[in-house]
């Protein structure tokens, strides 16, 4: 898949099969779209094509509600993408200018003569252009004057996966890490560099790897223990993770953390990719380290437990 990140790198294409959208998460419902996306571009000899904006356009319109987090990263969208086989992916600034373009515009400049589509997928509530004012009609009104096709994927078949991305983030913010992979399709994932922290939990047996997380967007699901992989130099590892505050210690920042089993190496500045598995416990206040230190080896047993169960 050939990624571009301005329209400006992208060469207008011959028979572009194109659909367009933020796809945060690439959960089973859009799996359909692009699904089929796909199939058209093979059947007709075009290439596909996802046009998708990067910041999130609810961040542009709405400044002063920086609450929304995503599912994915830019980067993890676009792996999650090349391997539903996509040939092309536009990854557009979204910006003021970009939002205040009326859907003639849009349609004109954006569709036809940058892109050169052919064909064009849309969900049943599809809506662009200056105050969201374009919808299907006005695709099939220029369809005709640009020599392009229409094709909307019914509210039914939307619907019938049940699935959103409010849900899955719900989820994640839950701590509800199994049913978000049943609406995602894949395991929930977070992509760090460990860094240095305090060393009390080699202290008490359970050492950890601390995790930052650059992209301030990416959504961080509750506070709590799981049951994780971590993956690093092309190897996998089992493992707990703690998200929290570790109120035992009166901690005063959220940290990330995760304890890899059957691991000792010193991995500081190592970029790894954690994935969540089970959610096991909330996060509580013990009174002190010994009470932490046996309920970790509990949670380690419930840990080596589902990995035992799941194989």
């Amino acid at each position: 898949m050939k990624i571009y990140n301005h329209f400006s790198e992208f060469k207008k294409l011959n028979n572009a099969v194109a659909t367009i959208g933020t796809f945060d998460g690439v959960h089973y419902g859009h799996q359909k779209i692009i699904k089929r996306l796909c199939e058209l571009a093979k059947s007709t000899g075009g290439e596909s094509v996802i046009l998708t904006f990067f910041p999130h356009p609810r961040l542009i319109i709405d400044p002063e509600n920086q609450d929304l987090k995503m599912i994915n990263t830019i980067n993890e969208k676009a792996k999650i993408l090349a391997g539903l086989g996509v040939d092309h992916l536009i990854i557009t600034p979204f910006t003021r200018d970009f939002s205040n373009l009326t859907p003639a515009e849009y349609i004109q400049n954006i569709l036809v003569d940058t892109i050169g589509i052919k064909n064009l997928i849309v969900g049943y509530d599809h809506r662009f252009g200056k105050d969201r004012k374009g919808g299907l009609q006005d695709l099939e009104a220029f369809s005709k004057n640009f020599n392009y096709k229409i094709e909307q994927i019914p509210e039914q078949d939307i619907n019938a996966v049940a699935v959103s991305s409010t849900k899955i983030r719900t989820a994640l913010l839950d701590g509800d890490v199994a049913l978000a992979a049943n609406y995602l399709g894949y395991n929930f994932s977070i992509h760090g560099r460990v860094i240095k922290g305090d060393k009390i939990g080699r202290t008490i047996g359970f050492p950890t790897a601390n995790i930052f997380v650059e992209e301030t967007y990416k959504l961080i699901p509750s506070d709590g223990i799981y049951a994780v992989t971590v993956e690093m130099n092309n190897e996998v590892f089992k493992g707990m993770a703690y998200i929290g505050q570790r109120p035992t210690i009166n901690g005063m920042t959220r940290n990330i953390e995760v304890n890899i089993f059957d691991f000792n190496k010193e991995i500081y500045g190592q970029e790894i990719t954690m994935t969540f598995l089970e959610f096991l416990r909330h996060d509580v206040k013990f009174t002190g380290l010994e009470a932490l230190k046996e309920q970790l080896q509990k949670d380690k047993e419930a840990t080596l437990a589902y990995f035992k169960k799941s194989s």
